[in-house]
């Protein structure tokens, strides 16, 4: 078997390059998929449903795809025609995913159609990301391995910088805000941008990268040539794990640590910085109702035309003005409007204007304070305001209607309502028992400033992983290297639990840096210098499972394990908490590094190898940057 010869750093800076593109797609995804749906209007409360996806279909295409190519030869090559299929899939559906509210769809309608272009987002993405990964096991030796991947780690991390950063970039000029059920052009022309930019990369890969011919593919990876009468040996996916090296597993339950970790901080740092370093106030919704016994989850419950309960509040039926029924759009109590659009009107904090009790009536005005109702002239008050809510005039034996989405339909002052079911009737407003649930109110100055600046964290780290890849291909032993970033990026989550400081807070996300850019380098050097033959797409594809399958465990057990922390002083969920668990967990990880022994599939290389390697590289980077 041939030994591959080392290469300059703009080929192995081109091996990569497209990686640049696709990061920005994944950044994108990551960081603007939830506000595109909650737009449209899904329930916030099933977005971490909608995040199933994504990995569960890493696990489903990734190793079809790495199975594939291994078979795959043509004019394009044997790892490029999937990069092309994967980037073009991508591109059409960035172009569409932001417009899913502005197709003249339904709710429900819209909200699938998204769904479903997420599903190809996630999809075209992974398959656009895995040739990459295979063309550094194709065409780099074992002593250039840790470069390579640190090249492509620094490439990922500068994509996913610009996805994270474009939308506030764009905000310089262009507007913000939208139609209701629209998404804004700030994410709809990152997108397009994003989409661009990954055309050019495709471009540009294929233009630099020229793949080897089967002949020479064979001799460089020990694939014996067979007499053309023998039967190909057949090895389905499951044999090949079986006989998966042992490297696959021990580096694979490291991985299993870290994205763990990884996925609960994507999924609750954003409350927990708002919780725990901008004090957010709290609230209490509705988060569902119990009749005779039977609980129901749904935030709008209709009685007939009329909202009951609306996204987790109580629904005004009316008021009593010194004892005269009204039922106005409009309430503005001493110069404040406390009433719009029949909904309560919430200050700068978010914290609601007034209250509304659940049954009986509720002063919010006394005698000399003036009121003004719908924009006719103000007047004092003789006695008092009172407000009623909708629940405390169901009569008895009306059965009510439950609804997963409505849609105030501005034209003509009646709902929209979709997946509709009906309650029992009810004997009196006082036999509906409300469920109540505390959370951070995300309305609120604190909490928007919060998710602010988790963003500006976010590209911190991302940053700081770019950095960090730099130092990171310079060590000499890998698990060191390896073991020491996974032991500063759990330092960085679980100072977050000890740190109220906001500005502080960007020192221990580039900690977490550190350990991001270890996990997108080190396990695929590893990994790859144990692989030689004809299956290395194959393994990488599978081995990507160990990505993939940790984030469905942890998505479904995060619910869980919050629930194990106490509440936090205010009565929302300490999320905080899970950050420490993903500190424990990338701890856990550490250890779990020096159970890997490493092994070569073609060749043993020395420490002096890896030595002269190094410096082989320094030079040659100095030489060309």
């Amino acid at each position: 078997m041939k030994s591959k010869s080392d290469l300059g750093f703009w080929k192995l800076w081109n091996l990569s390059f497209g990686f640049f593109g696709v990061q920005i797609a994944y950044a994108l995804q990551s960081s603007q998929v939830s506000r595109i749906f909650s737009t449209i209007g899904a329930d916030p409360h099933d977005l971490s449903y909608f995040w199933i996806l994504p990995p569960l279909m890493g696990l489903i295409v990734q190793p079809i795809v790495g199975a594939a190519s291994d078979r795959t030869w043509n004019r394009f090559g044997r790892r490029l025609p999937y990069l092309l299929i994967g980037a073009l899939v991508a591109i059409v559906v960035m172009c569409f995913l932001p417009n899913s509210g502005s197709l003249g769809l339904g709710v429900s309608q819209a909200i699938i159609f998204g769904l479903v272009m997420l599903m190809f987002l996630d999809t075209s993405i992974n398959m656009a990301m895995q040739p990459f990964k295979m063309l550094v096991g194709d065409f780099v030796n074992e002593r250039q391995k840790g470069l390579a991947y640190s090249i492509q780690s620094f490439l990922c991390n500068s994509g996913s910088v610009v996805g994270y950063i474009a939308p506030i970039v764009l905000a310089l000029f262009l507007s913000n805000t939208a139609p209701a059920g629209e998404v804004p052009p700030t994410v709809t022309w990152a997108f397009y941008i994003g989409a661009a930019v990954l055309l050019l990369c495709v471009v540009y890969t294929f233009a630099k990268v020229k793949e080897m011919p089967p002949a020479q593919y064979a001799e460089y990876h020990g694939i014996s040539e067979q007499p053309k009468d023998t039967p190909k040996e057949k090895e389905n996916i499951l044999k090949l794990l079986v006989k998966a090296p042992k490297v696959f597993w021990t580096v694979g339950l490291v991985q299993f640590f870290c994205w763990a970790a990884f996925l609960y901080m994507w999924t609750y740092s954003t409350d927990a910085i708002a919780g725990h370093s901008y004090n957010a106030p709290s609230e209490q919704l509705i988060s569902g109702v119990t009749i005779d016994g039977k609980s129901y989850s749904d935030k709008y419950i209709f009685n007939g035309q009329r909202p009951v309960i609306q996204n987790g509040h109580l629904a005004i039926a009316g008021f009593y003005v010194d004892g005269e029924w009204a039922e106005p759009n409009t309430v503005v109590l001493d110069g404040d409007t406390i009433i719009k659009d029949k909904e309560v009107v919430r200050n700068a904090e978010g914290v609601a204007k007034t209250a509304i009790a659940a049954t009986g009536r509720t002063t919010i005005g006394t005698a000399g304070q003036t009121v003004q109702i719908d924009g006719y002239p103000a007047l004092p008050l003789a006695d008092k305001l009172e407000s009623v809510s909708e629940l405390a005039l169901v009569t008895p034996g009306t059965s009510l209607t439950l609804a997963h989405i409505a849609k105030n339909n501005g034209n003509t002052g009646e709902y929209i309502l979709e997946q509709t079911s009906t309650m029992p009737s009810v004997d009196s407003p006082e036999s509906i028992v409300l469920n109540y649930s505390t959370v951070l109110n995300a309305a609120s100055k604190q909490y928007q400033n919060a998710g602010d600046w988790n963003g500006v964290l976010l590209a911190i780290q991302s940053i700081a992983a770019v950095l960090w890849a730099v130092v990171l291909a310079q060590f000499r032993r890998r698990k060191l290297g390896y073991s020491l970033s996974l032991l500063i990026g759990a330092i960085g989550f679980i100072s977050v639990y000890f740190i109220k400081d906001a500005a502080v807070l960007s020192v221990s996300y580039a900690l977490m840096g550190c350990a991001w850019a270890a996990m997108l380098a080190m396990p695929f050097t590893i990994l790859t210098n144990a692989l030689s033959g004809s299956h290395i797409g194959t393994y990488l594809g599978l081995f990507n499972c160990t990505i993939c399958v940790p984030q469905i465990i942890a998505a479904l057990c995060g619910g869980l394990i919050l629930h194990c922390f106490p509440a936090a002083e205010n009565g929302a969920p300490q999320t905080v908490c899970m950050l420490l668990v993903s500190g424990i967990l990338l701890l856990i990880g550490s250890v779990a590094v020096w159970n890997i022994k490493e092994t070569f599939g073609s060749q043993k290389v020395t420490a002096n190898d890896e030595i002269n390697a190094m410096s082989q590289a320094e030079t040659e980077t100095s030489a060309n940057v």
